[in-house]
């Protein structure tokens, strides 16, 4: 196992950690890191359970994509430790599906992948998100959504133990997204890898995750376990009561929600 370290501060458990004796998947300790003089996460503790997905909230700038990426690797300048499985067990989804344009679907969806049989299982990835026939279209003879299938089959190829999705489906439309979010949940359910999801939607948050984490001015500011039986509905009167409650974490008034802003 491997991991990636620094110096670290304690903080006390948040409701709705999970309360288990295994080793997580995700272990964040006083995760802090700063930009020209401005701290932007302070203190930042985060467990993610094995197989667990848990939505990562906030304002823009309250540090969620920095989160992520510290939790990822990819940033050496926090003062903290985050440490992962290990980092070949790590695949990240963005917004936009960063496909190579000069190599067609299935060459994307193997790129690095080891072994003899990598071309079989691309094609099995490719026919689990509904790509299958398309193994040899172009990047840019997909649809957005069909892009983003691609990058979430690229993602789960190699069997990732942690799974990082940075708004995977903030560019798309309100009737693909919604599909979007339910070809995540099966796959997940069946892949079972943890999860951190960063996004802006609190009923996307709800419709995923075991738990939403709230990030506000560098720290987590509320951590919920979300329990509410599946599928999970916006006619629910616990969803609407969750839903509220988090847009009252996010800052979000009642004439603000009402009118839809």
């Amino acid at each position: 196992m491997a991991s990636h370290t620094g110096r670290l501060t304690l903080a006390p458990p948040t409701e709705g950690a999970p309360l288990t004796t295994e080793a997580p998947a995700v272990r964040v300790r006083g995760l802090t890191r700063g930009f020209d003089g401005r701290a932007v996460l302070r203190g930042v503790e985060l467990d993610i359970a094995r197989g667990e997905f848990v939505a990562l909230l906030g304002r823009s700038g309250s540090g969620k994509s920095t989160l992520l990426r510290a939790v990822a690797g990819l940033d050496h300048g926090v003062a903290g430790a985050g440490d992962v499985d290990t980092p070949e067990s790590v695949s990240m989804v963005f917004q936009d599906s960063r496909l190579l344009p000069w190599q067609r679907v299935l060459a994307n969806v193997i790129l690095a992948l080891p072994g003899p049989g990598a071309r079989e299982r691309g094609r099995a990835a490719l026919a689990e998100v509904g790509l299958e026939g398309r193994e040899r279209a172009w990047p840019h003879e997909l649809s957005g959504g069909e892009l983003q299938r691609a990058a979430l089959a690229r993602s789960l190829v190699r069997e990732p133990r942690l799974l990082l999705a940075d708004e995977p489906f903030g560019a798309l439309d309100a009737l693909t997204r919604t599909r979007m979010q339910a070809l995540l949940l099966r796959l997940t359910e069946r892949h079972r890898p943890a999860v951190l999801l960063v996004t802006h939607s609190v009923d996307e948050a709800i419709v995923l995750a075991d738990r939403v984490v709230v990030l506000s001015e560098g720290v987590v500011a509320a951590d919920l376990r979300v329990d509410l039986a599946a599928p999970r509905e916006v006619t629910d009167p616990g969803f609407a009561a969750l839903r509220a409650r988090l847009l009252s974490l996010l800052g979000v008034d009642r004439e603000e929600r009402a009118t839809g802003e």
